[in-house]
């Protein structure tokens, strides 16, 4: 199995892969994804370490809408103020994950996935 983000190659046996690996989002669960950032309204946890610990353990379960929540409400602390360096890696690598999965659902290009997030 190739995969475009980042030229990675994954071998694994055949009885492992329905446990290991998720489907892709189709472009009705694009849809409400894209819903689910417009009505975000959670709260990230003021402590950086707890913050970044929580995220980490969001990102590492490969679940799109984690990866929303990561991304929104690090993108509302982005706005008060600036972001601790693990804020922002994680910021930028949901976003990431974001517009990969989002356009290749929607066919629409990065950069369109890009603006419909960030208009979300």
């Amino acid at each position: 199995m190739y995969f475009k983000h980042d030229g990675l190659t994954l071998m694994m046996r055949k009885q492992d892969l329905a446990k290991t690996v998720r489907k892709p989002m189709n472009a009705s669960e694009a849809k409400q994804l894209l819903d689910h950032l417009k009505k975000w309204d959670g709260k990230m946890s003021s402590q950086w370490k707890a913050r970044a610990n929580a995220n980490q353990v969001v990102m590492e379960r490969g679940d799109p809408f984690g990866y929303a929540d990561v991304y929104k409400g690090l993108s509302k602390l982005e706005a008060e103020g600036t972001l601790r360096s693990s804020d922002r890696e994680h910021l930028n690598r949901s976003l990431k994950f974001l517009v990969e999965e989002l356009s290749n659902a929607l066919g629409k290009t990065p950069e369109q996935t890009r603006n419909q997030i960030a208009n979300a």
